[in-house]
């Protein structure tokens, strides 16, 4: 395509959102002459989203600070299926109330990230459930289902995955990108939208809604895809070897999502600088330029920059001094995670594997068990490779505290009460 018009598609892809979009120039255009409204689902399968959906989050932040209005679809009715997109097995089936549960602790998450309310460009949250729940099968096959061929379905990589891994994909499954495609002409028909996103494992149920809108409602909309995230050394984006970097603070602290963000590989820091943060691309140029231990002072920046969205500029500037006080002074950080025990269990002995995990510095005793055998586990600074050991009130410091730490970047106290 030539030159952007648009400040939106300028914008994204400037810093890296673009992977795939039906018909640009017009999209481009039309994101040119006013505002557009676009959506991404977000499917409630967990009570928080994780640091893997923050791609498709900025997008729609983007999305609002370029002058258009995002909409945030709640899938409160297509969670009760389970997307077979990426997924070589079925979901788990969850119940209502846990959908209902699920969508709570979801809607936090984006208020931190969209301004909502009722402005032409506040964001807007709506859920498919509104108008799955009571749709008429017989009408719905009728209306909907005929505009879509069984050959063409067998032939996206949702279906074929499963298929040519000769893994089940129940009726149930298959009719979600049906709905999908329903939810796409829905929001166009009640809320305008002419623009729908997602990752690139969305591509064939985005075209599949413009295909219908456009027989249906003989309506033009477009589809944008942003790339599917992975690190430079392939670990999918959200996931590390301690379990998912949820964006609820309940279930991460803004510590550990800090330091999560610090950790980043040096290949990553130019391209996550881009897509999860809002500095300008010449101040980015020039971080990621850095070399040598330099490039640390580009990651800091980018761990801050990054939880200051997701937690707020206090928790990130309390993040960064915990880091230096416990990294580079050698102290105990006042945000290192803390778990406080009875000081009459530890004077009658504590097995190191049930601390590690009450600290949550391991999800399982068998994992924490690894690590000490590993020699990847340390007391107050010195390295305990005996599974057997016993903390006891004789480990506490003059603080009352006792340090552990596996590996070199993951640290956390018991504190005697």
């Amino acid at each position: 395509m030539s030159a952007p018009h648009s400040d939106f598609i300028k914008t994204v892809t400037e810093r890296g959102f673009m992977h795939q979009c039906t018909d640009l120039d017009a999209l481009d255009d039309l994101a040119a002459k006013g505002t557009i409204s676009a959506y991404i689902g977000f499917d409630a399968t967990a009570d928080s989203l994780h640091a893997g959906s923050l791609v498709p989050i900025m997008l729609l932040r983007t999305l609002q600070k370029c002058g258009h209005k995002p909409i945030v679809l709640m899938g409160g009715g297509t969670t009760r299926i389970g997307d077979p997109s990426g997924k070589d097995e079925q979901r788990k089936m969850l119940t209502d109330d846990d959908i209902a549960r699920n969508m709570d602790g979801i809607k936090r998450v984006f208020s931190k990230y969209l301004t909502f309310g009722d402005g032409p460009t506040d964001a807007v949250m709506v859920n498919n459930a509104d108008w799955l729940n009571d749709i008429n099968y017989i009408d719905f096959l009728r209306d909907v289902g005929r505009h879509f061929s069984i050959n063409r379905m067998l032939s996206f990589d949702s279906v074929k995955l499963r298929l040519d891994r000769e893994q089940p994909l129940s009726f149930l499954e298959f009719n979600y990108m049906i709905l999908q495609a329903y939810d796409f002409m829905q929001l166009g028909r009640s809320h305008n939208v002419s623009l729908q996103m997602g990752g690139s494992d969305q591509w064939g149920n985005i075209v599949n809604g413009i295909e219908l809108t456009r027989r249906v409602d003989e309506r033009q909309v477009y589809g944008l895809t942003v790339p599917l995230m992975t690190t430079a050394s392939g670990i999918k984006m959200g996931k590390t070897h301690g379990g998912a970097i949820w964006l609820n603070e309940e279930r991460l602290s803004a510590y550990d999502y800090w330091q999560y963000w610090r950790n980043t590989e040096d290949a990553d820091v130019g391209r996550f600088l881009k897509l999860f943060t809002e500095l300008p691309l010449d101040e980015i140029a020039r971080l990621e330029a850095l070399e040598g231990a330099d490039i640390n002072e580009a990651k800091k920046v980018l761990a801050h920059e990054a939880t200051k969205l997701c937690h707020g500029e206090e928790a990130a500037v309390a993040a960064a001094a915990t880091a230096q006080k416990t990294f580079e002074q050698g102290g105990f950080g006042d945000d290192l995670p803390t778990a406080d025990i009875p000081k009459g269990e530890l004077e009658s002995g504590i097995g190191i594997l049930e601390v590690l995990c009450r600290v949550g510095l391991t999800a399982t005793n068998g994992e924490a068990r690894r690590f000490v055998q590993q020699g990847a586990v340390k007391v107050n600074d010195a390295k305990s490779d005996d599974a057997r050991r016993q903390l006891t009130a004789a480990d506490l410091n003059s603080d009352g505290l006792i340090k552990l730490s596996v590996g070199k970047k993951k640290h956390g106290l018991v504190r005697a009460v």
